[in-house]
């Protein structure tokens, strides 16, 4: 009896790996869903859309507050907000690093004036397109527990949201606001009272700023690049032309341009602002070179390849993609 029963464990086991022992067929080469011609039309749309320019705006960030009751205190006053510095300067890194704007400095213009004046040096200010305001207007934290006959959890929770308007610096108009939210949490479980714990994490406060402005940066960028890219004419030689702008915006020898006039502007009785009038197209230009070491001094050489610019004053013209 008991050799039948080892005799059918051993032939179970034998099935038992055989059917685990299966071979995998090689994989099969399949084409691609879509036509080659396609494939290609899609790659010059990349290549394309790579190589137009990106004009870096001038931005500067101007009152960046903590609105709300976090960090607030009768022996604290609105001049020593550490909140509102600190998403000051998280928001100015951000948009730094994003690479799409120059970014120039204002909450702490006031240093700079100081060290200028101790160095002797005159601080060469320069204006900026758009001037960026805003606060902190949401942030809390909260904790969410669970507990049951032998387990519980607990789940810390930080939550921001940040406000901020774009103002025209030329005209004082807004013309976009946005906002961006931010959560951050971390939970601990235990069992039978083992498990992991953990006492009040601060950098949870820091994690949910950051995707707020993290999320300010991505709209602020798709309202950015909106607006038409154009530049200006810094000199021109013969049928040599330097424009401003180079690598860093984008700008890349073989690329074409047309040089137009600025357009004459006029008053709006609509809305009362100046509206400047379509240019008239005059040349077009290929870029031949890049010169300039950082986004602040580069530049561009490019060659008339038709129209002229005789009798025209090359500081009111524009060059703007074709």
């Amino acid at each position: 009896m008991t050799s039948r029963v080892t005799s059918g464990s051993t032939l179970a086991m034998v099935l038992l790996l055989g059917g685990c022992a299966v071979q995998t067929p090689p994989a099969t080469p399949k084409e691609s869903a879509f036509p080659a011609k396609q494939e290609q039309a899609a790659q010059r749309t990349v290549q394309t859309a790579v190589s137009t320019p990106t004009l870096k705006r001038k931005i500067a960030l101007g009152r960046i507050s903590n609105e709300t009751n976090y960090g607030q205190s009768l022996l604290r006053d609105r001049a020593g907000d550490p909140l509102g510095k600190q998403v000051t300067d998280m928001l100015s890194k951000s948009l730094t690093e994003s690479g799409n704007y120059l970014v120039f400095e204002r909450p702490d213009i006031s240093k700079l004036t100081a060290e200028s004046q101790l160095t002797g040096s005159q601080l060469n200010l320069v204006g900026v397109d758009a001037l960026i305001v805003g606060s902190l207007t949401e942030f809390g934290r909260k904790t969410i527990g669970q507990t049951g006959f032998a387990s519980s959890s607990k789940r810390q929770v930080a939550f921001a949201k940040v406000d901020v308007r774009v103002v025209d610096a030329k005209t004082g108009h807004v013309f976009f606001a946005t906002s961006g939210a931010g959560e951050a949490s971390t939970e601990t479980a235990s069992t039978f009272g083992f498990g992991s714990q953990a006492s009040y994490d601060g950098t949870l406060n820091d994690a949910a700023i950051r995707q707020a402005i993290s999320e300010v940066v991505n709209k602020l960028a798709n309202q950015m690049n909106q607006r038409p890219w154009q530049t200006g004419i810094l000199s021109a030689e013969g049928q040599q032309l330097f424009i401003a702008g180079g690598k860093a915006q984008g700008i890349q020898p073989g690329m074409t341009f047309a040089v137009q006039t600025s357009g004459r502007k006029v008053k709006s009785p609509q809305t009362g602002f100046e509206i400047t009038l379509p240019g008239q197209r005059i040349a077009e230009i290929r870029i031949d070179s890049n010169f300039g070491d950082n986004e602040t001094n580069e530049g561009s050489v490019g060659t008339l390849t038709s129209g002229a610019l005789q009798g025209y004053n090359i500081q009111e013209l524009l060059v703007v993609p074709k």
